[in-house]
């Protein structure tokens, strides 16, 4: 039996501000009287757009407007219903000894062709075996670093109870688990997940584990052929780990940020490869120049009339996980006579609990994760670091690694938008006054003053070295 829709939008509208909508009360008021567990499906499917959510009584209430708080995301590792999940689907797919003989072998092969083709900067085709792969290898991190990403938003207040998220090659679900346990449990997502290949036969065994509230559409198409405009106003569009695979990334994200709202985010996510990492720098900059979006984080454009034009190559890194029970399964079965092109053969290599990403969050609202700008009579641009080599400047700049040094002095890559070449803030003598340059986190800015400007011939960059006359202060 049908449910006359508007006839039930109506009944929901009034009674949402009168007691919780409930189907046993409102299929009385309806034309036909269709049974409650018909109208009960029906207000799941306008719930969003109604901005109700469904109890666990079966009653419907208003999402609060209350933005999402952050929550302290810092997990240690991937949530055990969900890689059970994933081990479901390797069951079915090779029975119970899945990670041994040669269904183990062919997951481990595939894991080793999908880091050599990420680190080449090549094309990766996902068959059945591949998606399982993945999703082994990849899940835990994964998950983990797209949590991080929500945090510039949630702790402003811009993360919305109600959300619709467009994920664009949405793979085997870890950014959509992740958005699932980083929102409270009184939100409604709208989930689309645009996802081609075998990988969404996974999405949907993994998402199948999430809450009454999280509901999903998967459109099985590319990104070039769906026409993202059919899926509404989005709040959150994800491209994660995904860029690479396009045939043209920036012109794509920019046509799907056309459906984003007035106070939506585009989020892009890879992993901290070179190639990766790079080309989704490549992306932000080519979507942010010339038009109406800025960068909200991490890399701050902190002069209103430049852009950065350095190699980009600039990552997160956080916490580890702990790797999963399949991943250490498939891993532990690994012997050396299965690759005997390998002489230096390590079973860590199926091993991966390292969290290190690369991100950028795209706005058109004028938003940004910390509203400070750098002034002329202030700051000196990097992009004019050539003419104070070897003098003392101040300069406003965002701190954008960890300390990439193996021993010796700190080093940091930091930059200011304006930026040609690589530049580096290198701490020769930390005191209480620069020692902020060690521990703030990857994306702050600070404000360094009286700072040595040189140039390094090795590494054909620029080095802002703090020593005991720099001060250095944590912005915001």
């Amino acid at each position: 039996m049908s449910v006359d829709r508007e006839s039930l939008r109506d009944n929901a509208r009034y009674l949402r501000n009168v007691r919780p909508v409930d189907p046993e009360e409102v299929y009385e008021y309806l034309p036909d009287q269709p049974h409650p567990a018909v109208v009960r499906r029906a207000l799941r499917e306008e719930a969003f757009d109604l901005g109700l959510r469904e109890r666990d009584d079966g009653t419907f209430v208003p999402v609060t407007e209350e933005p999402v708080p952050a929550p302290g995301w810092e997990p240690t590792a991937f949530p055990e219903q969900y890689d059970r999940a994933v081990e479901s689907a390797l069951i079915e797919a090779f029975g119970r000894e899945w990670y041994d003989g040669d269904s183990g072998h062919q997951l481990r092969e595939r894991i080793r062709e999908l880091k050599e083709n990420y680190y080449r900067g090549q094309a990766v085709s996902y068959d059945e075996e591949a998606a399982l792969a993945y999703a082994v290898y990849h899940g835990a991190d994964f998950y983990a670093a797209t949590g991080y990403c929500l945090d510039p938003l949630a702790r402003r207040g811009l993360l919305d109870r109600r959300l619709r998220v467009l994920d664009v090659g949405a793979g085997t679900g870890g950014p959509a688990l992740a958005i699932h346990d980083y929102l409270p449990d009184d939100a409604v997502v709208d989930y689309h997940a645009v996802e081609p290949s075998a990988n969404a036969d996974v999405f949907e065994t993994v998402v199948a584990e999430t809450g009454r509230n999280f509901r999903t559409t998967v459109h099985r198409t590319t990104a070039e052929a769906l026409d993202p405009a059919e899926v509404g106003g989005v709040d959150l569009l994800v491209f994660g780990n995904v860029l690479s695979e396009l045939d043209a990334p920036a012109a794509t994200v920019q046509r799907y940020c056309e459906t984003l709202t007035d106070d939506g985010t585009c989020l892009l996510l890879a992993p901290a490869d070179l190639e990766t990492a790079t080309n989704l720098r490549s992306v932000e900059r080519s979507v942010v120049d010339g038009s109406e979006f800025d960068v909200y984080a991490p890399t701050l454009r902190l002069w209103p009339d430049a852009s950065p034009s350095d190699d980009g190559w600039s990552f997160d890194e956080r916490t580890s996980v702990t790797p999963p029970a399949t991943q250490e399964q498939l891993a532990g079965a690994a012997r050396p006579d299965e690759f005997p092109d390998r002489e230096d053969f390590d079973a860590e290599q199926f091993r991966n609990g390292s969290v290190r990403f690369a991100y950028a969050l795209l706005r058109r609202d004028g938003e940004r994760r910390l509203p400070v700008r750098a002034s002329p009579d202030r700051h000196a641009r990097l992009a004019e670091a050539e003419t104070h080599v070897t003098n003392r400047v101040n300069c406003l700049v965002v701190k954008l690694s960890r300390n990439l040094a193996d021993g010796g002095n700190p080093v940091y890559r930091v930059g200011d938008g304006s930026q040609t070449v690589d530049h580096y803030a290198v701490s020769t003598r930390e005191s209480v006054l620069n020692e902020e340059l060690r521990t703030a986190p990857y994306g702050t800015v600070l404000s360094v003053e009286n700072v040595l400007v040189l140039w390094n011939d090795d590494e054909e960059a620029y080095n802002l070295v703090c020593d005991a006359e720099t001060v250095v202060d944590s912005l915001g």
